[in-house]
């Protein structure tokens, strides 16, 4: 389920809590848009015994980011087969969707910084949602939050 830090207009953040362990979460912060083609911010997740962060996630306003992906999602409620996946030109974050009975659907998040440098690593945590209201709710949370016009702050 998401959460906003502020009001519903603007968020600052973005939250995805599991439902079925509310200690795992996936945060979405501290937005920018260097330049109208894209924009910029911070990715933090964490799991029992792990915290991790990635700055400078890039998206790129040419219609393939995060939002229409959890939109299409949440447009299929009722189920799909076999996993969806979507990521950022950077291969730095990287969602992967499955659908399971009851209208659960897992969001995978692999964070995976430097991934051509040395000493590189990747993490990743499962977030499960509801395929319905939860889902739609975080679709237009996350269009909120890459779409904001001055980028908010932490």
């Amino acid at each position: 389920m998401s959460s906003h830090d502020t009001d519903l207009d603007t968020p600052t953040a973005v939250t995805v809590r599991c439902q079925n362990n509310r200690s795992v979460s996936v945060r979405l912060c501290v937005c920018s848009r260097p330049d109208e083609d894209r924009v910029q911010y911070a990715v933090e997740a964490s799991a029992p015994g792990l915290t991790i962060r990635v700055d400078e996630v890039v998206s790129w306003n040419w219609g393939a980011d995060l939002a229409p992906f959890l939109e299409g999602l949440a447009v299929d409620f009722r189920g799909w087969d076999g996993q969806r996946v979507w990521q950022t030109n950077d291969r730095d974050l990287n969602v992967s969707a499955v659908f399971r009975s009851g209208g659960h659907v897992g969001l995978t998040w692999t964070l995976r910084p430097w991934r051509s440098a040395a000493g590189g690593w990747e993490a990743s945590v499962t977030t499960w949602l509801d395929a319905g209201e939860q889902m739609s709710a975080l679709a237009m949370d996350v269009r909120r939050f890459l779409t904001q016009q001055d980028g908010g702050r932490d």
